[in-house]
């Protein structure tokens, strides 16, 4: 289950926890920081720690990021791990991880669901525009990881399959949750995930999430380095 994956990997790195500058961010993979550390900021600073840079979608193809894999080969794949890990009320679980029944909120629109099947399992930060931030340099074993990432409760969500076409590859730029309360949270979130990830903004992106955290609490972020 995610939830007892991430108490491992935060019981694993609790000693290599420092405070986050905009330096140490930017170095993300350098010496100042390196995967498995864990780092600490108040969100706006986090923000101001991301790498600035046009996007560049040359070369994507969805197929590039293997995912909805079994890791554990506990019959549940990602997108069942992440249903089960947030539902409301517990889902029946069957052969092969059918899941039956069961209850989950969806918080882009504020509504609640009484079937899997209506749900879909966003990626926070979509696989293109990850791509397009910085992951198209990476291996494809680092991009499998990232499309599964079970181990930051952030970066999976379970959402309404309507919310989740609707904003589709977009960043927060041209998209945010049609609930206006969750605002602060899903920009808090993005910038969070593209920290974990060493991944860029571009200008817009970052114009965006400035103009959304300052309406916000100042709150503090803390993330586990993947790479």
């Amino acid at each position: 289950m995610r939830l007892a994956r991430t108490a491992a990997a935060a019981a694993a790195v609790c000693a290599l926890t420092a405070p986050l500058t905009p330096s140490t961010a930017h170095a993300v993979g350098g010496a100042h920081a390196a995967p498995g550390d864990t780092i600490a900021a108040p969100v706006r600073e986090a923000l101001a720690a991301l790498p600035v840079q046009d996007e560049d979608r040359t070369g994507y193809e969805r197929t590039k990021f293997r995912h909805w894999i079994d890791a554990d080969r506990d019959g549940c794949t990602t997108r069942a791990e992440v249903l089960l890990d947030e539902a409301v009320t517990a889902p029946e679980q069957g052969p092969n991880c059918a899941l039956t029944g069961g209850s989950w909120y969806s918080p882009y629109d504020d509504t609640y669901f009484t079937a899997a099947r209506a749900l879909d399992i966003d990626h926070l930060v979509p696989l293109a525009e990850a791509w397009d931030s910085g992951a198209s340099a990476w291996t494809s074993a680092e991009r499998q990881a990232y499309a599964n990432d079970l181990d930051d409760p952030r970066a999976l969500i379970a959402v309404s399959a309507t919310s989740n076409r609707s904003k589709a590859d977009q960043d927060p730029a041209t998209w945010q949750p049609p609930a206006a309360g969750y605002h602060c949270t899903y920009a808090t979130d993005w910038i969070t995930i593209k920290t974990r990830w060493g991944l860029a903004i571009d200008t817009a992106e970052q114009a965006e999430l400035t103009d959304i955290l300052s309406e916000c609490p100042n709150s503090p972020v803390e993330v586990t380095l993947a790479r």
